[in-house]
């Protein structure tokens, strides 16, 4: 098992679980993996084999491990086509992505179950509407219940809004501690206070994680600005946090960092390993420039 690929079972399993990725029993090759997706979307596992040159080289999914319980017909392969697809999305040459890949079959299966809900609601109301139309009588009250059960049916996410524009870094991992920043664009602290809740309404392991820290600034009009932190227990981090957005000059955006304890303490080097999560997410989001970057053009340009 390459180093990285070491790393990357140690973050999804401290990230989403343990067991989350683990070896096929059944298989003779040591590079077949069993993948349980997150349980919010699916209760789908899939067989998954990782080259000896991954990440340089895409893993495979080998196909369906189990549908689980309960399970939909045809929903398993569903999720083995999207995750499929997800894969193919998120993946680059060199770089891990089963954590960009099941963020993203996450997103897939929310919207292909929230679409198949609809099309299941449409056809009730027009099983509803023949039957009226056969004579069968359908009370007010009757109605009223069906509505009220359908609208408490629906999931917390739903009722936040849409999806908050984040982009997420890669998992940064130290003594089994995992730090996973995002960052959003934002225009008033009133919709960074808002974003803050979808994420931990919408997300049980963020929810659960040791910390989330979070820091942003916006320009208001007028000339007037907003700046704001918190720490979330771990102390000073907030104010370490913002003072880095301060440094990078950032405007309008926000960020958070969450961190999963590992069981052993990590002293200063925490607010490094924090700090260099959410600079991660900076420069995912376009928002910075890589430094090789900048030091390849100091170098063409003889200084």
């Amino acid at each position: 098992m390459s180093e990285q690929l070491a790393d990357e079972l140690e973050a999804i399993n401290s990230i989403y679980g343990d067991g989350t990725l683990a070896p096929a029993d059944d298989s003779q090759s040591p590079s077949t993996y069993i993948l349980t997706l997150p349980d919010e979307v699916t209760t789908s596992t899939l067989r998954l084999q990782f080259p000896p040159a991954y990440p340089d080289e895409p893993p495979v999914v080998l196909g369906t491990h189990s549908s689980g319980e309960h399970a939909k017909r045809g929903a398993a392969a569903r999720d083995l086509a999207l995750f499929r697809d997800a894969v193919g999305e998120v993946y680059e040459p060199g770089q891990v992505c089963l954590f960009d890949a099941i963020e993203q079959v996450k997103e897939l299966i929310a919207a292909v179950t929230t679409a198949e809900k609809e099309d299941e609601k449409e056809e009730e109301e027009e099983e509803e509407e023949e039957d009226g139309e056969n004579g069968k009588r359908v009370s007010s009250y009757d109605a009223a219940a069906a509505s009220h059960d359908a609208a408490s049916s629906e999931t917390g996410g739903d009722q936040l809004g849409p999806e908050p524009p984040w982009t997420l870094s890669l998992p940064h991992i130290e003594l089994k501690s995992t730090f996973i920043a995002r960052c959003a664009p934002v225009s008033s602290p009133a919709q960074a206070a808002l974003y803050l809740q979808h994420l931990l309404a919408s997300d049980k392991r963020v929810r659960a994680a040791t910390h989330n820290i979070t820091a942003w600034r916006i320009r208001g009009p007028n000339g007037t600005s907003f700046q704001d932190c918190d720490d979330d227990g771990e102390t000073a981090a907030g104010g370490r946090l913002l003072h880095l957005m301060q440094l990078m000059d950032l405007w309008d955006t926000m960020v958070v960092v969450t961190r999963w304890y590992g069981g052993q303490k990590l002293g200063p080097r925490r607010f490094a390993l924090i700090n260099g999560a959410a600079r991660d997410a900076f420069v995912r989001a376009g928002l910075v420039e890589e430094e090789n970057k900048q030091e390849g053009r100091k170098k063409k340009g003889g200084k």
